[in-house]
């Protein structure tokens, strides 16, 4: 089955706030679960791309270097801002970053870290914070703390069914 292309998706935010704590875990496990993913995976296969498309490895460095633009649109909500700082859309960093020459135990090592921080913030949260609304500027929607969450969580969620793709386009299962 093809799946849905990242920015053509749409979202319904209309998740009961009680679901916060388990959003927050999922964002937690990301890279538990995509370290798992890819523990047998041989070193070459990890950069190998398919279809021209982003290698594993590219996928596990992309993850990575989203955490800031996740951290600080938090940031954003606690300031009261009315719209969502943007994401930059055509993922330069990730195409400049040269994950596939970077040691995949560093890319995973770094994401946790950054991951970890970002859970800490978001813990850290007040109730009247976890209320807050802003804009997000792509999808053009309010959302709340917890759709933001819940965002990333999707977003995280995209990219290990792409490494799962990659895997099993490699036959590695």
């Amino acid at each position: 089955m093809k799946s849905i292309l990242w920015f053509d998706r749409t979202f319904n935010f209309e998740m009961p706030i009680e679901m916060f704590p388990m959003v927050v875990e999922r964002l937690r496990g990301t890279p538990i679960r995509i370290g798992e993913r890819i523990r047998e995976v041989p070193q070459d296969k990890l950069i190998e791309r398919v279809n021209d498309c982003w290698s594993i490895q590219e996928n596990v460095g992309h993850l990575w270097d989203l955490e800031p633009l996740w951290y600080g649109r938090i940031e954003d909500f606690i300031a009261g801002r009315e719209r969502l700082r943007p994401a930059e859309l055509t993922n330069k960093k990730t195409h400049e970053a040269n994950h596939n020459n970077t040691s995949i135990e560093y890319l995973l090592k770094e994401f946790r870290s950054s991951r970890d921080k970002l859970i800490r913030q978001i813990e850290t949260l007040t109730p009247k914070q976890k209320q807050a609304t802003a804009r997000h500027p792509r999808l053009d929607q309010t959302m709340r703390v917890i759709d933001s969450a819940f965002f990333m969580a999707e977003h995280d969620d995209h990219h290990l069914a792409e490494v799962s793709r990659i895997i099993k386009k490699l036959n590695l299962e």
